[in-house]
């Protein structure tokens, strides 16, 4: 059971990329699913997080009004909409997963949370 990123690239600063995660095997439907992204020499760092139950989302104070995450139950697949990118947006995007019950609103950007990882999505954007 894992999930699978695709979409990234590289653009432009200025630019737009949109992130897909895509489940195989498994309904992404009562789960929690979360963006997370890794620079180099950074710590892994939580992005932005949808409850299927509701759609409603978090995001970090640093992509908030740029990046939106969306869910389309029929395709069973979660987007990153990523807009006005900027060259610290630059590192491998993974979308993590984990059953909504178990998912807290104050860890919902704690790595260990979440059960399935996906092998991550490298995203650049030049200056």
């Amino acid at each position: 059971l894992q999930p699978v990123e695709s979409g990234g690239g590289l653009v432009q600063s200025g630019g737009s990329l949109r992130l897909s995660c895509t489940a195989s095997g498994f309904t992404l439907d009562r789960h929690a699913i979360t963006w997370f992204r890794e620079a180099p020499g950074k710590g892994r760092e939580g992005v932005a997080c949808i409850l299927s139950s509701d759609d409603s989302t978090v995001y970090t104070p640093s992509v908030e009004g740029r990046f939106t995450i969306s869910r389309d139950s029929v395709k069973n697949t979660i987007y990153l909409q990523m807009n006005d990118l900027k060259p610290e947006d630059s590192a491998i995007y993974y979308c993590a997963v984990v059953p909504e019950r178990h998912w807290q609103a104050g860890k919902a950007f704690d790595e260990p949370e979440y059960d399935f990882w996906g092998q991550g999505t490298q995203v650049t954007v030049a200056a």
